[in-house]
C-alpha cells in the first residue's frame, strides 16, 4: 500500500496557480535589479559533497542537512547554503577572473526547520555575491541593492536592520568559557532573552560579560550608535566599528527615511564566516527577515582563494506571501477562442495573432460554442471569439455587448 503517494514530505509544500506567479514575478523583478547592477548570474549543483561546508565557520548542523550517498560510497547534501558553493566555484572555475567578481544566484536551499515556525525545509532564495571588495563603498552598494531588491518585489513597508559581528567577536573573545557557552550566549543574545542571558552573565567575572549583557538593548536609531560610543570608549577596535556604522548609516539615509533603517548591534547571526556588517530585512506581516546577509572576508580562503567578500539572500517564498496577502491576483486570460469545424487552424493563428498583441489568450477545446461559452463564464473570461468563416466577437461580461 503506498501510504504517502498523496502528501508531500514534511517540509515541504506544492505550490499553486496565484503563489506560482507571485513566485515568479518576484524572481523576476530581483534578478532585474541585478543584472541592471552589473551581476551574473550562476547555478550550482542541488547535491553538494558534504566536505563543501564542513568548513571552518560553516556553522551547520549535521541533524539540519538532508543526506545522501551516491553510487560510490560519498556523502553528499542536498544544498542548504548558496553562499558557500558559490565560494567553491570562485575557488576553482573562476578564480582567474578579474575582481572584484559579481554574482547572482536563483535556486532553492534545503534545510530542516525547526517545526511549528512556519518555515519550510525547502526555500527558493535568490541573492548576490560580491567578491573580492572590501570597503564601505562595497558595503554601501549590497545595502542599497537589498533595498532595491524589496523594493522591486512591491514591499513598500520595509525595515534593514544593521549591524556588526565585530563587537560581539571583540567582546566573547575575551571570555574564557567552552565554546559551548559561547554558542549559548551568541543564541540568548540573537533571541534577546534578557532574563537567561542575564542569568549566565551574572556568573561570569570582567567587563566583558557586563558589556556583552547590554547588546540586546542596543536597538534603534543613530542614538544606539552615540549610546555604544560611550559604553565602548575604552576599547579602541570596537570604537573603529562604532565609527565605520555610523558613516554608513549616514550614507544610508540618503536612500530612505530612517524608519526603514535601524541599528542593531545584537545581530550575531549563527553563520561564523561573517566577518563584518550583517544585516537583516523584514516586511510587514512577517516576524521572520525575509533578507538576510553580511560581510565574509576568510570564507574564500577554505576554498584555496584569499578574497573579501559580501552578499544576501532573499526568501523568495516568503517575499511572494507578501504580496499575496496584499492582494495580488492571478492573470487571467482576457479572451477565450473558439474555432468552429474545419477552422482550427484559423483558430489558432487568431489565438496567436492576439497574443503577439499583448492579449492573454485560451484556445477552446471544447466541441460546441454552448461549451466554450459555459466555460468562459465559469473561469470570468470576459471575452469569447468565435472563428469560423468569419470571426465573431462575443462580450461574457454583465450588461456587455460588442
Amino acid at each position: 500500500m503506498n501510504a504517502y503517494d498523496k502528501i508531500t514530505p514534511e517540509g515541504t509544500r506544492d505550490l499553486l496557480f496565484e503563489e506560482c506567479e507571485a513566485v515568479k514575478n518576484a524572481e523576476h523583478a530581483l534578478n532585474e535589479v541585478f543584472r541592471s547592477r552589473g551581476y551574473h548570474e550562476v547555478v550550482t549543483p542541488g547535491m553538494e559533497f558534504f566536505d563543501v561546508f564542513n568548513k571552518p565557520g560553516a556553522d551547520f548542523a549535521p541533524e539540519s542537512l538532508y543526506k545522501l550517498i551516491d553510487s560510490k560510497g560519498r556523502l553528499l547534501v542536498m544544498r542548504p547554503d548558496s553562499t558557500m558553493p558559490i565560494a567553491r566555484l570562485v575557488g576553482t572555475r573562476l578564480k582567474d577572473l578579474p575582481k572584484p567578481l559579481r554574482l547572482f544566484y536563483n535556486q532553492p536551499v534545503y534545510r530542516t526547520a525547526k517545526r511549528l515556525t512556519g518555515r519550510s525545509d525547502e526555500q527558493m532564495q535568490t541573492g548576490i555575491e560580491l567578491i573580492g571588495a572590501a570597503s564601505i563603498r562595497s558595503d554601501l552598494e549590497v545595502l542599497v541593492t537589498a533595498v532595491e531588491s524589496l523594493k522591486s518585489c512591491g514591499v513598500r513597508h520595509y525595515r534593514l536592520e544593521i549591524g556588526h559581528i565585530g563587537i560581539f567577536q571583540q567582546l566573547i573573545s575575551s571570555l574564557e568559557v567552552p565554546d559551548q557557552t559561547r554558542e549559548t550566549i551568541r543564541s540568548l543574545i540573537e533571541g534577546k532573552n534578557y532574563p537567561a542571558l542575564g542569568d549566565l552573565l551574572d556568573a561570569l567575572p570582567g567587563e566583558s560579560a557586563r558589556l556583552l549583557r547590554r547588546l540586546p538593548r542596543l536597538f534603534g536609531g543613530a542614538e544606539v550608535l552615540e549610546e555604544a560610543a560611550e559604553l565602548f570608549a575604552e576599547n579602541q577596535q570596537i570604537m573603529e566599528i562604532i565609527s565605520y556604522l555610523k558613516n554608513l548609516y549616514a550614507d544610508l539615509l540618503q536612500f530612505g527615511s530612517a524608519e526603514h533603517f535601524l541599528i542593531d548591534l545584537s545581530l550575531v547571526q549563527h553563520n561564523n564566516y561573517y566577518t563584518g556588517v550583517v544585516f537583516l530585512g523584514y516586511t510587514e506581516g512577517s516576524g521572520e527577515a525575509v533578507l538576510s546577509g553580511g560581510r565574509y572576508d576568510h570564507l574564500l580562503s577554505s576554498f584555496g582563494i584569499d578574497y573579501p567578500a559580501i552578499g544576501f539572500g532573499v526568501d523568495i517564498d516568503a517575499v511572494a506571501q507578501n504580496r499575496l496577502r496584499e492582494g495580488v491576483s492571478l492573470s487571467q486570460p482576457a479572451l477565450l477562442v473558439h474555432a468552429e469545424m474545419g477552422y482550427y487552424a484559423k483558430g489558432l493563428q487568431y489565438t496567436q495573432k492576439c497574443i503577439v498583441g499583448g492579449e492573454i489568450c485560451e484556445y477552446s477545446t471544447f466541441e460546441t460554442e454552448e461549451e466554450a461559452r459555459a466555460y468562459a463564464v465559469k473561469k470570468h473570461i470576459p471575452q469569447l471569439a468565435v472563428v469560423g468563416e468569419c470571426i465573431k466577437l462575443i462580450d461574457l461580461t454583465e450588461g456587455g455587448t460588442l
